[in-house]
């Protein structure tokens, strides 16, 4: 029963901005809220060398074992020395190399020891003019 006579009806239309409103933030939401994980591998293929005992031998020459203690105490292929300077650690690793060109210097550094300790090892080592440093470590296994 229409009692309004010559009024038509209004035609239902569905106001869409609302819903672009909610779909805005939630995508805004999501957006924000999610976590990026990047993980870059790089896949390298080692070198391999086949050496022969006279090499190993050789190369045995050629190697400076510096440890570094926990209180910050060097010892050179297990010779106790008296830190004053960068630049007497430089001479004690320069007669430790006996005029060996480019010896590789080894640090073992104690898991408490400063890092500051372990970075004056690496400027002597420049200084002398060495410019093969490595680092050893240990693994850990079952034993904390």
């Amino acid at each position: 029963m229409n009692f309004q006579r010559g009024r038509k009806k209004e035609e239902p239309e569905i106001n869409l901005v609302p819903m672009i409103d909610v779909l805005l933030v939630i995508l805004i939401f999501l957006v924000i809220t999610t976590t990026y994980s990047k993980f870059s591998e790089l896949e390298i293929t080692l070198p391999q060398v086949a050496a022969t005992e006279e090499e190993r031998a050789g190369d045995a020459s050629k190697v400076i074992d510096v440890s570094v203690s926990a209180t910050g105490d060097y010892t050179i292929n297990l010779t106790p020395i008296k830190f004053t300077s960068i630049e007497s650690l430089r001479d004690a690793l320069q007669s430790a190399a006996n005029n060996q060109k480019n010896p590789v210097i080894i640090i073992s550094a104690d898991a408490k020891a400063a890092h500051q300790s372990v970075i004056t090892v690496m400027e002597a080592a420049r200084l002398a003019g060495y410019n093969q440093v490595t680092f050893t470590t240990e693994v850990l296994g079952d034993n904390p």
